[in-house]
């Protein structure tokens, strides 16, 4: 990625291009951690869309959706929101995803949800937004990094 320093007017680089360029998407940490009251909480994955000026909280299960998902992710939505949304930015919106899940069971847990969440399988997301989103290895790596699978998580 090059820009124009506006004081100078050289040219400068951040060297490599990363995953998310073009993308609108920036990478903000795995494992964000959040205190709440003396309580530690972690995000998967915090993204902002630069284009959109929102956070992107995804959460990665490795199993199929359940329903007890969808409050993890209507919890941090929120917190999020309360602890880094400036006024300026649109809200935080969630993304949950798994490797597997049954509709019926994913539209009554979403049925009284009021937070901005969607819950899906990385290959049946439309091309569109695959197309935008890191790819589901770019994503579990950001997860797992370089230590490999977390223990003692479902």
């Amino acid at each position: 990625m090059t820009g124009t320093n506006a004081r100078s007017s050289r040219r400068w680089s951040t060297g490599s291009r990363t995953p998310y360029e073009n993308s609108g998407f920036a990478f903000v940490g795995r494992q964000v951690h959040f205190d709440v009251d003396g309580n530690d909480f972690f995000v998967d994955l915090l993204f902002f869309h630069v284009e959109q000026l929102r956070y992107v909280v995804v959460e990665l299960k490795t199993g199929e959706f359940r329903p007890d998902n969808v409050g993890q992710l209507s919890f941090y939505v929120p917190l999020v929101d309360a602890d880094l949304r400036r006024p300026h930015h649109a809200d935080t919106v969630g993304l949950l995803l798994v490797t597997g899940k049954n509709d019926a069971v994913v539209r009554y847990a979403l049925g009284t949800s009021n937070a901005p969440v969607g819950v899906a399988s990385y290959e049946l997301l439309p091309p569109e937004l695959q197309r935008v989103l890191p790819s589901e290895a770019q994503l579990q790596r950001a997860l797992l990094g370089p230590k490999g699978p977390r223990s003692g998580q479902p």
